[in-house]
């Protein structure tokens, strides 16, 4: 975070972190924005940083909460609205087909295990099946690698596509209350098609999400093309970077989160505002993301990001449980509309050479 960034965002926090002094002097705005910002970003424990900063273990824990709490209040709405324009969708779907050939994608969806320690009394809540404790990121991003709608704090033991199906913002999907553009076709003369989320198999196949076709023996070679321009460093893969910077830039997700869910929550919630704030300001000149830190795919070869080092032993860990495979028949319709376009006009030339993933 550049020192601009710094005093911008202290600008904004100020009021909601400030103490006022009763018998010493407090501790103030600026040294509690700084020594958050720290602990988020080193990766640090909150012993260390008591040793650092000469402050008491209790203290450095209360000033941290309440820092990414404030940090969430201040930011929430300004980097992460809680609903978007038909204009605003619009321009999404139109970053999707211009930087990764995907037509008609409004955001790619998955969820990463946040571990945590075990929490009190939780009994097997947030115990999921890697027999590890977590709480669940659940996250849609547009093709910027920032984030559109999050949730934060489904239990470990659920799968992605269960946290997405009973979220407020899984309910509007279905209810159709997003504000979506009407449905256009792809190709002249072609069935009308509507703007979707890309998904893995953790997802239900409906109108509004495409996953992939189930396995990888067996299919025809127009719908492993489909798969590969669904799953494989195109649309999809824009989360799997998306979480991979997370990881990279903010190292107090590189291990187990050891404090109480309510305050794991809101460090996570601190980090996904200040992700796509800084992001926001990083557009052109990419020093927050770098172009190695992310994966690059084109005609010649595909180079692995950085961060697929970084996220191995972290915090973060995969959602693998499916979901059902149950699909209505308009689903599945609109599934094969978008593989046989992928196919013929909407064709890409090096996916014939890589869509063997």
């Amino acid at each position: 975070m550049s020192p601009t960034q710094f005093e911008n965002l202290l600008c904004l926090v100020t009021p909601f972190i400030t103490k006022q002094m009763v018998i010493r002097e407090p501790i103030s705005a600026a040294e509690r924005l700084s020594l958050t910002l720290r602990f988020l970003a080193s990766g640090d424990s909150m012993s260390s940083m008591s040793y650092q900063y000469l402050i008491g273990l209790t203290t450095i824990s209360n000033i941290i909460e309440e820092t990414c709490n404030a940090i969430w209040i201040c930011l929430q709405k300004k980097v992460l609205p809680s609903s978007l324009t038909e204009t605003e969708w619009l321009n999404i779907a139109h970053e999707f087909e211009e930087k990764w050939n995907f037509h008609h994608c409004v955001g790619a969806i998955d969820g990463k295990h946040v571990l945590i320690q075990c929490p009190n009394n939780a009994g097997s809540s947030y115990f999921n099946y890697k027999n590890s404790h977590s709480i669940v990121l659940l996250a849609i991003c547009n093709a910027n690698y920032m984030f559109t709608f999050v949730d934060i704090g489904g239990y470990g033991r659920r799968s992605d596509g269960g946290i997405f199906k009973d979220s407020i913002i899984g309910q509007k999907f279905t209810k159709k209350e997003m504000n979506l553009p009407e449905w256009e076709p792809l190709t002249v003369n072609g069935p009308p098609l509507p703007y979707v989320l890309v998904g893995d198999e953790a997802f239900q196949l409906t109108e509004y999400l495409l996953r992939p076709y189930p396995g990888r023996t067996g299919l025809t070679e127009d719908r492993t093309i489909y798969n590969y321009r669904l799953i494989v460093s195109r649309a999809r893969w824009t989360i799997e970077n998306t979480f991979g910077i997370v990881v990279s830039q903010w190292r107090i997700l590189k291990r187990p989160i050891i404090c109480t869910v309510d305050k794991a929550m809101k460090i996570v919630q601190a980090i996904v505002c200040l992700h796509n704030w800084i992001r926001h300001q990083d557009l052109e000149e990419n020093q927050y993301v770098t172009p190695t830190m992310i994966d690059q795919d084109g005609p010649d070869e595909f180079l692995p990001g950085s961060w697929r080092q970084e996220i191995i032993n972290s915090a973060f860990k995969d959602v693998t449980q499916c979901g059902t495979n149950n699909s209505s028949r308009q689903a599945a319709k609109i599934r094969e509309e978008f593989c046989k376009f992928f196919n013929t006009e909407g064709v890409i030339p090096w996916q014939f050479t890589h869509h063997n993933y």
